[in-house]
């Protein structure tokens, strides 16, 4: 299960982060957004000490996602040793998201 993440929590849970932190920017409002939560809750189990999955929700954290320039939902990005390494906008398969968090691990 992915964990949630404030505003205040973001720099040590996803910046400081030892490996590869992928970030799951969503809203309750969102369809989308709630169609890829349990996707990403379910990747999150499967790669359990490979990548850190997180998730924000915008409206009760905008800060990060104003920072990284979100402007569509959900948009994941991934992170490695504090830098962006790549970013997906929208909604996708489980086949697909995972074979991206592999890809950014």
């Amino acid at each position: 299960m992915a964990q949630n993440v404030t505003d205040a929590e973001f720099e040590n849970e996803v910046l400081g982060a030892d490996g590869p932190v992928v970030v799951d920017f969503w809203a309750e409002w969102c369809g989308p957004c709630k169609a890829l939560s349990p996707l990403v809750d379910e990747v999150a189990g499967e790669m359990d000490g490979k990548v850190k999955i997180v998730k924000v929700n915008i409206d009760e954290n905008p800060e990060s996602p104003t920072k990284y320039g979100v402007r569509g939902i959900p948009t994941l990005i991934a992170f490695k040793g504090g830098q962006v390494v790549d970013t997906k906008v929208g909604g996708m398969s489980k086949t697909d998201l995972t074979q991206w968090v592999e890809s950014v691990a």
